[in-house]
């Protein structure tokens, strides 16, 4: 048996540190909850905005590089787009919101200089190539975006499993003790005071 649930006033007290320890406990999770809660939808309304933005800029990067084909041939456009270099600069840094790793991608803007004379192209492989610039930069905050969403909605299962514990198991636990406890020494006092009467009763007799 555990000498915590043993009646003393001791272990009252201490029955009742806990249970308020408990509450404290279930208020902050609750509230940790909360705010991730709040954090998430706002990530998954930018996700939405973002998609709707690289929908949009894919399509008239498409455009752009159709009429760029037309106008000075796809061989050439083949032919300019080997010139790309390979995008290496990505560097991904992390924040903490409310204990979740959240992830910060960065990249060099910098290297988006063109790799090919003006005077031998025409404006639309111009307009191709910065709807697809913008195109990977909207791609990669989608991927920190969504990234940042599925590591909050983990984080807000483990808090939620841990209030419901608190709330369901731990909180009634020492509800029940500290109550039982109260009842046992309330009946030991009482005892003891009648049994204090009884002496005195007899003492005057």
């Amino acid at each position: 048996m555990d000498p915590n649930t043993f009646p003393t006033k001791g272990n009252l007290i201490l029955a009742k540190n806990s249970l308020a320890l408990s509450r404290q406990g279930y208020e902050l999770m609750d509230k940790k909850r909360n705010i991730l809660i709040r954090e998430m939808m706002e990530l998954i309304d930018q996700a939405k905005d973002i998609q709707t933005q690289i929908d949009q800029t894919f399509r008239a990067a498409y455009a752009a590089l159709q009429k760029a084909n037309m106008e000075i041939g796809i061989a050439f456009v083949q032919q300019i787009s080997y010139t790309v270099p390979i995008e290496n600069s990505i560097r991904i840094k992390t924040r903490s919101v409310m204990g979740t790793e959240i992830p910060l991608v960065e990249y060099d803007k910098t290297s988006n200089v063109p790799t090919y004379a003006y005077y031998s192209t025409k404006m639309s492989l111009d307009e191709a190539k910065a709807a697809f610039e913008k195109v990977k930069e909207l791609s990669i905050r989608l991927s920190m975006v969504e990234n940042a969403a599925i590591r909050l909605a983990a984080n807000i299962k483990k808090t939620q499993k841990r209030a419901n514990a608190l709330k369901n198991i731990t909180i009634p636990k020492f509800e029940t003790l500290s109550k039982d406890i109260q009842n046992a020494l309330e009946e030991k006092e009482r005892e003891e005071f009648t049994r204090l009467k009884v002496i005195k009763r007899m003492k005057q007799g």
